[in-house]
C-alpha cells in the first residue's frame, strides 16, 4: 500500500451526496480461551469474590483477545504511566494492519484519503496513534486527522458519523481506524463482582472503514450507503456508566440500571432513523453493540427483535468479547458477511436473491449516550 508521496488533492466541493462505506477491515491480538484465562489466571486473581466462577462465565464470551496476556505479564499493580509505556508500540501495528484490511476490501489506495480518525478511548500518547498511523500507511503530509478519544463504546459511530460528513462536504475518501486495549487496564484483585463482569467481557482489537463519495472507484464487494446518523444522551443516567483514569490504568464503572436505561432510550432512537429516511418495513439486518448479553436481551426486547436479527451480535461477543469502540464495526462485519453467505446459498438453490435492503447499526456509551446509524444499498 506504500506509495510515492504526492501534493494534497483538491476538495469536490461538488460532490456532496451520497457516502458509501466501501471496505471493512479488522485485526486482533492472539486469542485466549475464556476457560483458559480462568483457569491459568481470574481464578486466583479473585478468589476472595464469592461467586466469581458463576460470574465471570455468565457473559456469554467463550473467547477474547489479549494484546497484554495477563497470564504473561500481570498488569494489575502497575502504574497507568507504567500502562501507557505500552499503549502506542501495541496499539499502532494493531490500527494498521486493520487499515490495510480495509484499504485492501475497498481496493482503494491510501494515497487517495483525505482524513484519517482514529477512535480509542484505552489509551493516551503524544505523537498519537493518528500520527504515527499515518506515517504507517504513508499518508501525505495535507491529510486531516481527527483523534476521538475517550468517547466509550459508542466511540465507533461518533468517528463514523465525523467521516460521514468530512466525505460528503469535501468529495473525498475517509479512514476511520478504532484500535481499543482494554487488556492494559487490569485491576487489582477485588471482591466487588461488577469488576468480575467487566474483567470476563472486555477485549483487544482494531477495526476499520473506508468511506468514499457514491461516485468514487472502489471495490464493489461491501459496499453500503450510509443513509444517516442519529444522537441520543438519556437524561439523568450520567453516572451509570464511568471510564476514569486512575492510579493503576483506567477503571470502569458500570451501574446495574444500564440495560433498563437503554431499554427505555434505545426506540426513540430507531424511530428517529425509520422517520426520518420514512422507512416502510424493518431494516434487513442489525448490528447492535453488544455490551453484554444482558445488554442485548433488554435492547432485543424493547426494539420486538428476534433471535436471528440479534445472531451478529451475539456471535461478536461469543467470538471477540466487547472490544470498546470497535465493537460495532465487527457486528457490522458480522452482519453483512451472514447477508452475503445468505444471497449464495439462495443462489446454489436457484432462488431469488432479495435486495440487500437496509442496516441499523447501534452502539452505547457513558452519558448514557446513544448513537444510531442507517445503512442501504448503494444507488
Amino acid at each position: 500500500m506504500s506509495h510515492p508521496r504526492t501534493a494534497p488533492q483538491a476538495d469536490r466541493t461538488s460532490a456532496a451526496g451520497e457516502v458509501v462505506v466501501a471496505g471493512l477491515g479488522s485485526a486482533f491480538p492472539p486469542p485466549r480461551a475464556q476457560e483458559e484465562l480462568w483457569d491459568e489466571f481470574f481464578a486466583e486473581h479473585f478468589r476472595d469474590a464469592r461467586f466469581a466462577r458463576r460470574t465471570f462465565f455468565s457473559t456469554g464470551v467463550r473467547q477474547r483477545h489479549c494484546a497484554v496476556d495477563p497470564t504473561l505479564d500481570d498488569l494489575s499493580k502497575r502504574s497507568t504511566g507504567e500502562r501507557m509505556a505500552l499503549y502506542r508500540p501495541l496499539a499502532v501495528p494493531l490500527a494498521r494492519a486493520a487499515a490495510l484490511d480495509a484499504l485492501r476490501c475497498a481496493e482503494l489506495d491510501a494515497a487517495e484519503l483525505g482524513l484519517l480518525v482514529v477512535v480509542s478511548c484505552t489509551g493516551y500518547a503524544t505523537p498519537g496513534v493518528d500520527i504515527l498511523l499515518g506515517g504507517e500507511l504513508d499518508l501525505d503530509a495535507g491529510v486531516q486527522r481527527l483523534l476521538v478519544g475517550h468517547a466509550g463504546c459508542h466511540g465507533g459511530l461518533v468517528g463514523l458519523s465525523a467521516a460521514r460528513d468530512f466525505v460528503a462536504s469535501r468529495g473525498r475518501p475517509a479512514l476511520l481506524v478504532c484500535v481499543e486495549l482494554s487488556s492494559l487496564h487490569l485491576q487489582p484483585p477485588t471482591e466487588d463482582l461488577g469488576q468480575v463482569v467487566l474483567h470476563s467481557l472486555f477485549s483487544d482489537a482494531a477495526a476499520a472503514a473506508v468511506l468514499v463519495p457514491g461516485d468514487w472507484p472502489t471495490g464493489r464487494s461491501a459496499r453500503r450507503a450510509l443513509l444517516d446518523v442519529v444522537a441520543h444522551t438519556e437524561p439523568g443516567t450520567a453516572d451509570q456508566m464511568t471510564w476514569e483514569v486512575g492510579d493503576t490504568g483506567f477503571l470502569m464503572g458500570l451501574s446495574r440500571r444500564v440495560p433498563e436505561s437503554l431499554g427505555r432510550a434505545v426506540g426513540p432512537v430507531v424511530d428517529a432513523l425509520s422517520t426520518r429516511n420514512r422507512l416502510s418495513r424493518p431494516p434487513r439486518s442489525w448490528a447492535i453493540h453488544p455490551g453484554g448479553p444482558r445488554v442485548l436481551d433488554v435492547v432485543g426486547e424493547a426494539l420486538g427483535l428476534d433471535e436471528e436479527a440479534l445472531r451478529a451480535s451475539r456471535r461478536v461477543l461469543a467470538e471477540r468479547g466487547n472490544c470498546s469502540s470497535a465493537t460495532v464495526l465487527l457486528a457490522l462485519e458480522a452482519a453483512w458477511s451472514e447477508e452475503r453467505e445468505a444471497g449464495r446459498q439462495l443462489e446454489l438453490n436457484e432462488k431469488h436473491e432479495p435486495d440487500e435492503g437496509h442496516t441499523i447499526a447501534l452502539a452505547f456509551g457513558p452519558g448514557l449516550s446513544l448513537y444510531g446509524a442507517l445503512f442501504g444499498p448503494p444507488t
